[in-house]
């Protein structure tokens, strides 16, 4: 007979394995969330998928849903996929495309006449496949094939973990897309390009890319991805810290797409008391609750045909999210009260300035959430990154405030211009256009000669931009290994070595330490 410490030990082994299920999943999705080309999915497939998966050969098959034919996405093995159409009844993909469960393919039995690509894997001495149906996505129908030498090298939790990841697949795929479609027509970009030193260009330096001051290598990359994104209507998250113009973005998105004669309706998530907030979002009926005395039209009603722009997405509460995620998956809501379903055609666009997928994994914020938010990711710089917009920001802004103050003040000495590019900014834009309207209102003659720099800030710079580093997967996993090792004092295996604290086989760790390259000097004093 078992006994409960037997049963219990199960339960912790099974707890602890959907852990490392749910660790990874997230993994893999946020290495995906990042590919906007073949060449980065390319990577990630050889990389973190090959080496979770185990595959032998991985093929992605797409058709849009009016099509009667599908065409390679993606293939392992190929140096280019294959521009020739495979009918969608050939028994593979269609087989996938009507099946709720993952299919499994016995290619050493298959008495009928299989597309080409599927007799060269056979040929290669692949013997196995497996076939899911990823997410619909924009009437895009996508399948994925995984295939093995033999019939036992795919498991359960690996079934689960492709589940898991599925419907970041279809966004990826659906991001790639975009910027193949994107990449042809770059006439808005284009006109960008004004020669150096000249009138012109000072002009454009004041008035900016629809609103957003700044000639910086790094904000020529924000404007072409608002130019690739801005004709869509994909979901797009925009992150960075507080004050680097998250909402000037999503201006400029909304403003170059076709909706841009309707107004953008905007909704801070954090400035709305967590009993209201549902209503606000999704409007409520008469008499829904105490106070209700009419009918409320909720923003997402509001922003019909036209954009949402909901920032600090990120404070949304955990019971508003599921609803949110409805929103987003179903096109569609009801109001507080209700029982009515409303169909709306709206497009979203979120901004935060928290790392949410930090908040994923401290469960604050729901992952699928996440996932159907970061279809299209637009990282800010930090202006302490990109030094060389400060003087024109600095000039653009001494020229609004000049105007609204009635003072005639010219510009800033040599002195506050270097002190300004010397200083961290830790609350960016917003920062300095409040830093030189103070400036202005003290000035006593035609030119800013003093600037007051807050001390506080000037301290530790470094943390604010520690927190908003980009840090790949490898730097990412190597950080958090270095930190348990040094916890455990050195220790890798036993009751008290890092391996336990990681959930890993004592010998699965050795492994990962030594391809991350991590020495006995990283972690010992």
């Amino acid at each position: 007979m078992e006994k409960p410490t037997d049963k219990t030990a199960i339960l912790i082994n099974r707890l602890q394995e959907r852990e490392r299920e749910q660790t990874l999943i997230l993994a893999i999705c946020t290495a995906l969330s990042q590919v906007l080309n073949k060449k980065d999915f390319n990577d990630v497939v050889h990389g973190i998928l090959q080496e979770n998966f185990q595959f032998d050969d991985f093929v992605l098959a797409s058709s849009n849903e009016t099509e009667t034919e599908y065409l390679l996405f993606y293939e392992f093995s190929a140096k280019a996929s294959q521009q020739k159409n495979y009918i969608l009844n050939d028994g593979f993909f269609d087989h996938c495309m009507n099946s709720a469960e993952s299919v499994i393919f016995d290619l050493t039995t298959s008495d009928k006449k299989n597309p080409d690509f599927i007799e060269a894997i056979h040929k290669k001495g692949l013997k196995n496949g497996i076939g899911i149906c990823l997410p619909y996505i924009k009437d895009s129908r996508n399948v994925l094939f995984l295939f093995y030498k033999n019939h036992v090298t795919f498991s359960r939790e690996s079934n689960r973990i492709l589940k898991g990841i599925a419907m970041q697949l279809s966004i990826t795929i659906r991001n790639i897309l975009l910027t193949e479609e994107n990449e042809k027509n770059k006439e808005g970009l284009k006109a960008l390009k004004i020669p150096e030193n000249t009138n012109e260009e000072k002009a454009f330096s004041l008035q900016g890319f629809n609103g957003i001051i700044g000639n910086s290598d790094l904000m020529q990359e924000v404007y072409e991805l608002i130019s690739n994104v801005a004709a869509s209507q994909a979901t797009v998250l925009i992150f960075g810290e507080t004050g680097t113009g998250k909402e000037l973005v999503a201006s400029a998105i909304h403003n170059l797409s076709p909706v841009s004669k309707n107004r953008m309706i905007k909704v801070n998530c954090a400035s709305i008391p967590e009993n209201l907030i549902e209503s606000e979002l999704f409007g409520h009926e008469k008499g829904a609750f105490t106070g209700a005395s009419e009918q409320r039209i909720g923003k997402f009603e509001q922003a019909q045909n036209s954009t949402i722009f909901l920032d600090e997405i990120g404070e949304l509460p955990l019971e508003l999210q599921g609803k949110l995620l409805r929103v987003l998956q179903e096109r569609e809501i009801e109001r507080v009260g209700g029982n009515k379903t409303i169909k709306i055609n709206v497009r979203v666009i979120a901004a935060t300035n928290k790392s949410l997928e930090k908040e994923v994994a401290e469960e604050r914020f729901r992952s699928d959430l996440y996932y159907r938010l970061n279809v299209y990711p637009i990282p800010l710089p930090a202006l302490r990154n990109r030094s060389e917009d400060i003087e024109v920001l600095g000039h653009f802004f001494l020229k609004k405030h000049t105007e609204r103050t009635g003072k005639k003040i010219k510009g800033f000495s040599k002195k506050v211009l270097n002190s300004m590019m010397a200083y961290s900014w830790p609350g960016n834009v917003r920062e300095l256009e409040n830093m030189i309207e103070r400036s202005i209102l003290f000035a006593k003659e035609d030119v800013i000669k003093e600037m007051a720099f807050p001390e506080i800030f000037t301290s530790e710079p470094a943390a604010s931009e520690k927190d908003f580093q980009i840090k790949t997967l490898r730097e990412v996993e190597k950080e958090h290994i270095l930190k348990v090792i040094k916890k455990c004092n050195g220790r890798i295996s036993g009751p008290q070595g890092a391996a336990v604290l990681l959930g890993l086989p004592s010998t699965t760790l050795a492994s990962r330490i030594q391809k991350l390259g991590i020495k006995k000097e990283h972690f010992l004093d």
